[in-house]
């Protein structure tokens, strides 16, 4: 699978031990930076992120911050993006099972590193449940786009 990742300075290291997780497992991964503790905007990042998604340049994408919750607002924005701040294993099935959400969003400060790649593997390897109530639901989450 071709992922997307991308960061702000509260979770670059994160982001590279997620990174390097994914290219052991066969994945390729786009990297969207940032690549250091230098201050910059999450909005930024999780924009370059989203856009690898939306082109189709990506299946997936990863972003962190400190929380996960401003990046995953940002990602928000991006018409057709549907992100998910998850904190566990559940959260990370039930988002792809019954949302068919194309990002996932975590933070450095909130979560361990080791739950943070147990919540990716969950989310990069279950599939959208193709149920009608869902499609129809996320039917609905498109249509507030308009």
């Amino acid at each position: 699978m071709i992922i997307a990742i991308a960061n702000d300075h509260g979770a670059y290291q994160y982001k590279n031990e997620i990174k390097e997780m994914l290219e052991k497992e066969g994945h390729t991964v786009l990297d969207c930076g940032t690549n250091d503790g230098t201050n910059v905007d999450y909005p930024d990042y999780a924009k370059a992120c989203a856009d690898k998604v939306i082109s189709g340049q990506a299946e997936r994408g990863i972003v962190l911050c400190g929380t996960g919750i401003g990046i995953s607002i940002s990602a928000n924005k991006i018409k057709g993006i549907r992100c998910a701040l998850c904190t566990d294993v559940t959260m990370a099935r039930l988002t792809r099972e019954h949302n068919d959400a194309n990002m996932l969003a975590m933070g450095q400060r909130t979560m361990g590193i080791e739950t943070c790649k147990d919540v990716v593997r969950t989310f990069i390897n279950t599939p959208f449940s193709q149920g009608e109530r869902h499609k129809i639901r996320i039917q609905k989450i498109a249509d507030l786009e308009k």
